[in-house]
């Protein structure tokens, strides 16, 4: 991949700090550290248990090949558990020991000691390295400090950064903890427009250029919250060029980005309907391909540090391991440390010395051809999700006309009709209506889909406080199917949701082909009775 010939270090951003933040110091004993690592050192000054009285002397998994998935799309199965679980399998053991035999080794007696905030060495370099090769920062000190997960970290971030009364801006539909999570701290988010990439850069400017304090009740925002790959709800993926716009307003605007990105290597590339995959040609086998056509971080244009780049191996490990990581500049992770070192201190041990010793043994390579398998995986399990909906409804394409979808390909849904015992078709249904639109995500584990009430005139405004969305959510519920009610996503969730304006984001990463058939064949008996019924 190519490089920079030469990379200027990140500038000066202190002036973004919050007063807790800048209120932070080391750690009186954690400041000891920097020590540890001296040659002959003899260190009493903590209160570290003996490695001797941990219980463990070991700790042994069985790790799956980093070739467990196949990277051609068409063979590829949602029934991927029979594969991954059957008696061909290719496993291999690792062990971490409690001492370390050579050097460098990742070992039990340090990782699950009291440490820095900062993480097991091995584990950070190896990332390190993994982030200059594949996001390739556009500043030279471009700093990996470990996490806890995403939520954690932006709940770290808006510390760090905001005071109370202050607001950032995000997506007008959004991940719904960030918002949760800032809540409590009286930080509020100031909505963006959206499109089929995301955030718009003109409504972005918009905002900010009109922003007016004494309207708002706080000052202009400094600080942008962004899911810019399979954007949270809507599977949108971002490209270079708006990343280029919307990092060249936030220079002129004084604002750090925070760039979630759980789903970077969840990237599916556009959904065909069945029969125009079959004429396709399958997806590329070739994993350095494969990352060359990934849409790019901002890192690779943050030339300045004013990106902070959140990264999970929720996504592409487990939720469990509770393990991340930012990238940011060298001021930004001082301050994230100074934070860690009296709250979480660091990650589980268990799970750094997992993961570490898993990625170590795969190396950078096999890490890169596991990521490719699981991108081919979750396109197959979006195609597959479409392609049921797609028998259980009718599907027509249009052109969308609306902002978010505006000129955009939208797949919209129409019911089949439904007979009776004769064989004729019910009078009482209209075949002609549609009931929800989606454009197909390109990246991401979610299908969102906009319910249209207003086409069904016998839907009436009653007394109650429930909007139509939860209506129909709460007749999918009692059915048995549980999917996530649209103004979840809303940034503006603290508002009364509109009475017959509906959303659903349904999710395609958990479950095999015959749940998501089972899926789909509830919303259409669902859909058919609520609608027949209003």
């Amino acid at each position: 991949m190519a490089k920079y010939e030469k990379r200027e270090k990140a500038i000066d951003l202190s002036h973004h700090l919050s007063d807790l933040s800048r209120a932070r110091e080391v750690s009186p004993l954690k400041g000891l550290a920097r020590y540890f690592g001296k040659p002959g050192v003899i260190s009493l000054s903590g209160g570290m248990p003996s490695a001797d009285y941990f219980p463990y002397d070991n700790v042994s998994a069985n790790i799956l090949a980093p070739d467990s998935f196949a990277l051609d799309s068409n063979s590829s199965s949602v029934s991927w558990f029979w594969r991954l679980f059957g008696s061909s399998t290719k496993t291999q053991p690792i062990t971490v020991p409690k001492y370390p035999t050579k050097p460098d080794q990742v070992n039990l007696a340090t990782s699950l000691q009291y440490g820095t905030s900062k993480g097991l060495p091995q584990l950070v370099d190896f990332i390190k390295e993994f982030v200059e090769d594949v996001f390739q920062p556009a500043y030279s000190d471009a700093t990996v400090l470990l996490q806890t997960g995403n939520t954690d970290a932006w709940s770290r971030t808006v510390l760090t950064l905001c005071n109370r009364g202050e607001m950032f801006l995000t997506e007008e539909w959004t991940y719904p903890s960030a918002i949760a999570s800032s809540h409590p701290y009286g930080i509020s988010p100031a909505s963006v427009k959206m499109d089929g990439e995301g955030m718009r850069s003109d409504d972005l400017r918009q905002v900010l250029a009109s922003w007016n304090e004494e309207e708002r009740g706080a000052k202009r925002p400094h600080l942008l919250y962004t899911v810019p790959i399979g954007q949270n709800p809507s599977g949108a993926t971002m490209g270079l060029q708006r990343k280029k716009e919307i990092y060249d307003i936030c220079v002129e605007y004084d604002i750090i980005i925070v760039e979630d990105d759980p789903y970077y290597f969840l990237q599916e590339g556009p959904y065909h309907l069945k029969f125009e995959r079959e004429a396709r040609s399958s997806s590329t086998t070739d994993t350095e391909s494969f990352f060359a056509n990934l849409a790019p971080s901002y890192l690779r244009i943050d030339y300045q540090g004013r990106v902070i780049r959140l990264d999970t191996f929720s996504k592409t490990i487990a939720p469990g391991s509770r393990l991340g990581w930012f990238t940011c500049s060298p001021l930004i992770a001082e301050r994230f440390e100074r934070h860690g070192e009296t709250t979480a201190q660091a990650p589980c041990g268990f799970g750094q010395a997992l993961i570490t010793q898993l990625l170590i043994t795969w190396g950078q390579k096999n890490w890169a051809r596991w990521l490719h398998g699981l991108a081919v995986e979750y396109t197959h399990r979006r195609n597959f999700l479409i392609d049921s909906l797609a028998e259980e409804f009718h599907i027509r394409k249009s052109i969308g006309t609306q902002d978010v979808w505006n000129g955009l390909e939208v797949y919209d849904a129409y019911l089949k009709p439904i007979q009776n015992t004769s064989g004729d078709i019910s009078e009482k249904f209209d075949i002609g209506t549609k009931m929800f639109s989606f454009v197909p995500p390109t990246s991401g584990m979610f299908v969102w889909i906009q319910l249209h009430f207003d086409n069904f005139p016998s839907l009436k405004d009653d007394d109650d406080d429930k909007t139509y969305e939860m209506k129909l959510w709460e007749a999918l519920a009692e059915e048995g199917l549980l999917i996530a009610p649209g103004w979840f996503f809303s940034a503006h969730v603290d508002q009364a949701p509109p009475k017959k304006v509906g959303n659903f984001r349904i999710a395609f990463s958990f479950g095999d082909e015959e749940t998501m058939k089972k899926s789909t064949a509830i919303i259409g008996k669902v859909f058919r009775e609520f609608f027949k019924d209003h």
